[in-house]
């Protein structure tokens, strides 16, 4: 069984995500999440985009690194959309990573350095995501799937962002099921 963190979305750690956290868990996964908001959460995505502007992404991001900072090397990092930022930092720059799953988004790797060689990773996005297309979100995510073997792309039909997160009405509850399916197995595949 794996270490696994998981990060938030910019509307806060929600029911939804503690949901997907729990569902891990109940696979017998040891799930942290953190809470870079420190108990906020926020009924729109502008709303908690407004919030996580006013106290600074690299403020969030070092938040989340911090986090981790006693927890073991050999964690499995997830991140929903804001929460990508410290859970592919952490996966790319804490050496003993067991992998990561980027929900949402994807940073372009150079942001981080390199990509560790050998490091398997997931990112999953809905294929019309206009935060995930028109942010080069897709671009990063696709020059990280050419560029290393160990990644997979995964798109999902539709355009909503925050898509699996149960508690908001982006949920989508078909590419949801699935996102967990495939995470699960991910997690499964590292103790092969």
């Amino acid at each position: 069984m794996a270490d696994v963190f998981v990060f938030h979305h910019a509307q806060g750690l929600t029911p939804g995500v503690t949901a997907f956290a729990d569902a891990l868990r109940a696979e017998g996964h040891a799930v942290r999440t953190p809470d870079l908001y420190e108990g906020r959460t926020f009924d729109t995505l502008e709303a908690g985009l407004d919030h996580a502007e006013r106290t600074g992404f690299d403020e969030l991001l070092d938040r989340g690194v911090r986090s981790a900072a006693q927890a073991p090397a050999d964690v499995v990092h997830i991140g929903f959309s804001l929460g990508v930022l410290p859970a592919q930092k952490l996966a790319q720059t804490r050496p003993g990573a067991r992998g990561a799953v980027l929900v949402h988004s994807c940073v372009p790797v150079p942001a981080f350095g390199t990509w560790p060689a050998g490091l398997p990773v997931q990112v999953h996005a809905m294929e019309a995501d206009r935060l995930f297309t028109d942010e080069g979100d897709a671009d990063a995510a696709r020059a990280l799937a050419a560029e290393v073997p160990e990644a997979e792309l995964h798109l999902y039909p539709g355009d909503r962002h925050l898509f699996a997160d149960s508690s908001l009405p982006s949920y989508e509850a078909g590419a949801a099921a699935l996102l967990l399916d495939r995470t699960i197995a991910f997690l499964r595949s590292l103790d092969a």
